[in-house]
């Protein structure tokens, strides 16, 4: 009987994870100016992650929470990158992933974006790798520099739909370094993005 309601339990499981890679290629994996905001489901994934390698880390942030949190890490990096993306010329869905000073500087590059009449176009084909450089903890403050290198279609058009930089037809491969953060004595699990190193 027992056997019975694990097999059910896969197959539920199956369902769930096939409807959630559905809905994120559906919302991520192509877009190209999309203005909408994120479904949510989609915002119900990253709740239930919130880059949170245990629930109770304390100063141990061993092989295991590594991996658990470049799990978040990853989704985070997506999120941010194709909401950066988004023509509304707002923040909207990463915005618990930023600290101030990285919201700020991203709504003003929107701002100044919008000032100028341009948009961008962004296909996300997926991150080739994403490996943690270091970790240290300050007093009661982890933060985790991560190497990332993804790979997107992207390009910058003016009002009248004239490129202005990139190319929509080309896969262009970035590299970037981002530092997350988190109190490590807090109850709230969320890290955020404190600094994108050049």
């Amino acid at each position: 009987m027992n056997y019975s309601f694990e097999y059910i339990d896969i197959i539920l499981l199956a369902m769930i994870a096939g409807f959630i890679f559905l809905r994120l290629r559906g919302i991520l994996g192509k877009r190209t100016g999309f203005e909408g905001k994120a479904p949510p489901q989609f915002k119900e994934v990253l709740k239930d992650l919130k880059l949170n390698p245990t629930s109770k880390m304390n100063d141990k942030f061993d092989d295991k929470s590594q991996k658990e949190f470049l799990i978040g890490a990853r989704i985070a990096y997506e999120t941010i990158i194709t909401d950066f993306s988004d023509n509304d010329n707002k923040i909207t869905s990463s915005k618990p992933l930023l600290n101030k000073e990285i919201y700020d500087q991203f709504s003003e590059a929107l701002k100044k974006r919008s000032e100028r009449g341009h948009f961008a176009e962004i296909t996300f084909i997926g991150i080739n790798s994403a490996v943690i450089k270091e970790h240290k903890k300050i007093d009661k403050i982890l933060n985790v520099t991560v190497d990332f290198i993804a790979e997107v279609i992207t390009c910058i058009k003016d009002k009248d739909k004239k490129i202005v930089s990139g190319d929509p037809e080309k896969i262009k491969k970035i590299y970037d370094t981002w530092v997350f953060s988190r109190d490590i004595t807090s109850v709230n699990p969320n890290w955020k993005l404190v600094n994108i190193l050049t």
